[in-house]
């Protein structure tokens, strides 16, 4: 009885609690708590509270007491999607994908959702048609309905949303056309922006509509492969040049190749296989950057092998089966760099087969089986695979070798080596994990890559690289990837088994498979280029808490919450004393010891950083050369702590960031940091001089900068002039300083706050690119003077982030995009209320050749000059890379590419800077690409230096300061 009182009383002090504090919105309650109802398997901290926003339901985001996001990737829901969702108004993402339990039909309600971006439904069960109220979305930019059962013809009213560029209909049963627009009503060539129509693998007939594609779309991927369609192909394709994948393959096209194909001369895969083509084979000698090429069974007159065969330099697979060929086989075909696989049999080559005696490295694989080959020439550079078994070649000299043998012994295809964990084996459940050998439940799925540009699948090298890209852009633990049985399925697409192991423990909690789902699915996740265009779908993860569950009576909670309550009393004050005598012992190794507390255990109290270029500075020697950190010697203060400018006894002036007490972390941590830091060197970077840890002080030393902050001289503080061709080269100078982070750095590395502040000038007005290194330096602090572990910074931060819970690389370009409107304007981000992406954007008048429209906003010094050639490109830069859309902002590389060209047209050299001329300009040292001035040879090839392998954890929610 007394158990029933106690529980009674929790329940109405819970109610009253929540009564008096609830935050989400009641209209927003009532709809989640109607989903709830309508699933299962909905996650456990929806079954606590009532407060979705208040309490943190896993997958909700909020944001004024609205829903903003729901994602539940992977969560393994099953029920259907009721028209209650279309409440959820303020509803900007939602993902459901990889839910193969969610099915019925799509709700029209769910065209109310009318601030809704992002719409994730990929890899469920759905069926019916597909609402053509989603054509009401105007915000969508992101549509992926793919693998599901929707049937149906596709909506017109897709035509309507214009800032659609993602749209994945793929493997699913639509039938019918597709639609166009005409005078009353829209359709898909209305959707410009689009940069992916993925229709592949479904039931579309009819013909592809001429007027489907035009010169003013941004297509780079149009997948419509595994079809019915039929007719020809129309011209109009050859006019989008932006595209960079065609898949027509496995269709009922005929008619001729249209001429203007050749005018792509940015596709890097043709597949126009298994239709019913004619005519003579399409020239494709305009393709300069096709990888990837199939012909094979279609009508095409009888030829010789064309021109061209011998001229594509990035050629990596040459598939013509069934062509009509014939004639010699081109000697220089076997020549070109790239290659890597030749399969043209079933022809009518004749004559001798002759190879030469240079033959590409890449080569491995030559199919040539039933042509007409009567003799054969090898010379001796070519030892992989050649298949000539139904050549006459084969009843004569060659008849008992290899060569007339259709099974070859042929390299094993990759997987991940388990070879370190000896013969380890798991349950029926788990797997190994190939970083720590332990058995685990991994996150497991499968990868589609719709078009990759090599077909070796035995190459250690090409799938390390997607191992490594995979356990540093999601965040994972060095070595925790497995990749398995990779392999070319019926469709012609890359098929790899996926395995993500937990960082510690057997599994990932929700929130970490929330999140990786999303990145696999919303594509933020992006792999190496070699592996193009991809889809993903999980398998079902079941959770910890859902292995052999069972219910407990309300006795056994109430007595579980009392020993918990109790227990957890006595360990905090354990933990208050055992961190008092830490603290005592800290202090004494670190008089002692200045690296014994960066020791893994006790058996090595020595263990001091691995650096390159910096080194370990004393106490005393930074205390004395800052008059005892004197204030007059204070030049500036942040996040991380206070700086202060020194001079060395040699005459060297540094600046000094000692941390303050709030943002210290742990010695490990603060040496990987001083690690990875010592190790990035580039003239656009500001380059660590060293540290100090010792008598509980973290310091960071680094090059003293003379001109203040760009920030500062826009402003006039400094009394610097920096006119036009100035801002230019601060411009350029520190765009090359973020691709090398980018795109150099071993790992990669996201800046995650650039801004105007962030940029110093030197003594030469030479850019300089500052606090790149400090992200897990800062952390948050009850004192209110700390940001957060995310450097974002109002202002500056990309609007992305607010959707997908992650800063990437785009990031940063977004945010150096406001940094280049600064130097147009010489105004803040933000100023009176106003956001100068916002008035800029407004304001463009493209008609004003001078100006753009943007006088009144323009810095004065540099409106009064007379000649700014190079003005409006310089703009219309910027603007791409603030556009909402990560994926239409360019990468730090195409940026400095572009202000190149800008110099350039605004008469200045490139390398008039004292920054290095090209991003790819590091010296010679090629494992370690540092400027030539930063380090000596000795220390470049140092094997025993420190190799940084992980990256930055990026927090969930952004606190902009």
């Amino acid at each position: 009885m007394a158990a029933a009182r106690l529980l009674l009383c929790y329940l109405i002090l819970s109610s009253a609690i929540y009564l008096t504090y609830s935050v989400t919105d009641p209209r927003d309650v009532a709809i989640l708590r109607s989903l709830k109802d309508q699933w299962e398997n909905t996650p456990p901290s929806w079954q606590m509270s009532d407060d979705p926003c208040g309490t943190s339901w896993e997958g909700v985001t909020c944001n004024n007491s609205r829903v903003t996001a729901l994602g539940l990737s992977t969560m393994g829901l099953r029920g259907k999607l009721s028209g209650d969702i279309g409440g959820l108004t303020e509803l900007i993402s939602l993902d459901l994908s990889f839910n193969r339990g969610l099915t019925g039909s799509l709700s029209p309600r769910i065209g109310d959702l009318q601030k809704l971006n992002i719409l994730i439904l990929a890899g469920c069960s759905f069926s019916g048609s597909i609402p053509r109220e989603l054509g009401k979305l105007a915000e969508l930019s992101f549509l992926a309905l793919n693998s599901n059962n929707f049937t149906g013809e596709i909506p017109r009213t897709l035509g309507n949303l214009a800032k659609l560029y993602w749209l994945d209909l793929a493997d699913n049963q639509l039938t019918g056309p597709i639609p166009v627009s005409t005078s009353s009503s829209p359709g898909l060539d209305l959707l410009k922006k689009a940069k992916h129509f993925h229709f592949n693998k479904n039931q579309l007939s009819g013909s592809i509509p001429d007027n489907l594609f035009s010169g003013d779309m941004v297509l780079i991927h149009v997948l419509f492969d595994g079809n019915q369609f039929s007719g020809s192909i129309p011209l109009t394709l050859g006019l989008v040049q932006t595209l960079e994948v065609l898949r027509l393959d496995r269709n009922a096209l005929n008619g001729s190749v249209p001429s203007n194909l050749n005018n792509l001369t940015s596709i890097v895969e043709l597949n126009l296989a298994h239709n019913g083509l004619s005519g003579r084979l399409p020239d494709l000698s305009g393709m300069n950057s096709l990888n990837y090429l199939d012909l094979s069974n279609n009508s095409f007159h009888q030829s010789e092998a064309p021109v061209w065969f011998s001229t594509l330099q990035s050629l990596t697979t040459l598939v013509i089966e069934y062509g009509s060929l014939q004639g010699s086989v081109p000697q220089k075909l076997f020549t070109l760099p790239q290659l890597q696989q030749v399969k043209l049999r079933n022809n009518a080559f004749n004559d001798t087969l002759n190879m030469g005696g240079t033959i590409g490295r890449q080569l491995t694989l030559v199919d040539l089986q039933n042509n007409a080959i009567s003799s054969i020439t090898l010379g001796s550079g070519y030892k992989n695979t050649l298949i000539l078994i139904g050549n006459p070649v084969c009843d004569t000299a060659l008849g008992n070798t290899n060569y007339c043998q259709l099974q070859q012994q042929s390299a094993k295809p990759y997987s991940t080596s388990l070879a370190n964990c000896g013969s380890k084996s798991c349950p029926a459940d788990q797997k190994v994990s190939p970083q720590s050998c332990d058995c685990a439940y991994p996150y497991e799925g499968t990868f589609y890559f719709r078009g990759p540009s090599f077909r070796e699948l035995s190459n250690a090298n090409t799938f390390h690289s997607l191992e490594m890209s995979l356990w540093v852009k999601l965040d994972l633990t060095p070595g925790s990837v497995s990749l398995q049985n990779p392999f070319f399925n019926i469709d012609d697409y890359l098929q790899v088994q996926l395995g993500l192991f937990p960082p510690t423990g057997k599994y990932f909690n929700r929130s970490e498979i929330e999140r990786i789902g999303f990145a696999l699915s919303n594509q933020t996740y992006k792999p190496p280029p070699e592996f193009g265009p991809y889809y993903f779908i999980a398998s079902p993860y079941t959770f910890q808490a859902e292995r052999g569950e069972t219910s407990i009576s309300s006795r056994q909670i109430i007595g579980i919450a009392v020993g918990c309550t109790i227990l957890v009393l006595l360990l905090v004050g354990l933990a208050i004393y055992a961190m008092k005598q830490k603290k005592l012992a800290e202090k004494a190794i670190g008089l002692s010891k200045p690296f014994g507390s960066w020791a893994p255990s006790g058996n090595d109290s020595e263990s001091a950083p691995q650096l390159k270029g910096a080194r370990w500075f004393s106490y005393d020697e930074l205390k004395k050369c800052t008059s005892n950190f004197s204030t007059r010697n204070e030049i500036g203060s942040g996040g991380y702590g206070k700086v202060y400018k020194g001079i060395l006894s040699s005459g060297q002036v540094i600046a000094i960031k000692r941390a303050q007490h709030g943002s210290m972390q742990g010695g490990l941590e603060f040496k990987t940091e001083i690690e990875l830091l010592s190790r990035v060197h580039h003239k656009n970077l500001v380059g660590l001089v060293g540290f100090c840890f010792e008598q509980g002080e973290q310091i960071l030393v680094y090059e003293y900068i003379s001109n203040g902050t760009l920030r500062e001289n826009l402003s006039g503080k400094t009394g610097i002039y920096l006119d036009w061709k100035r801002r230019l080269r601060v411009a350029l100078g520190s765009a090359r300083g973020l691709a090398y982070l980018h795109e150099l750095a071993n790992p990669p590395i996201i800046h995650r706050d650039v801004k105007s502040t962030n940029i110093l000038l030197d003594q030469n007005l030479t850019a300089k690119v500052a606090d790149f290194g400090l992200s897990k330096l800062v952390s948050d602090s009850s004192k209110g003077h700390v940001s957060t572990q995310v450097k974002g910074t109002l202002g500056y931060l990309d609007p992305e982030y607010y959707l997908t819970q992650q800063l990437t690389e785009k990031s940063d370009v977004y945010s150096f995009g406001v940094v280049m409107l600064e130097m147009i304007t010489a105004k803040q981000p933000i100023e009176k209320g106003k956001y100068v992406v916002r008035e800029v954007r407004a304001a463009i008048n493209k008609n004003d050749d001078e100006h753009y429209g943007l006088s009144d906003m323009i810095d004065p010094i540099i409106r009064s000059a007379p000649n700014l050639i190079a003005f409006t490109k310089f703009v219309d830069l910027a603007m791409q890379c603030v556009e909402e859309s990560a994926a239409d902002r360019p990468t730090m590389s195409e940026v400095v590419k572009m202000l190149e060209t800008i110099l350039q047209n605004d008469g200045l050299e490139t390398n008039s800077t004292s920054a290095s001329s090209s991003i790819t300009d590091f010296g010679t040292a090629i494992g370690h690409p540092y400027n030539k001035d930063a380090l000596q040879r000795k220390e470049i090839s140092d094997t025993h230096a420190f190799d940084y392998s992980g990256g930055y954890t990026i927090p969930r929610n952004v606190e902009p300061k």
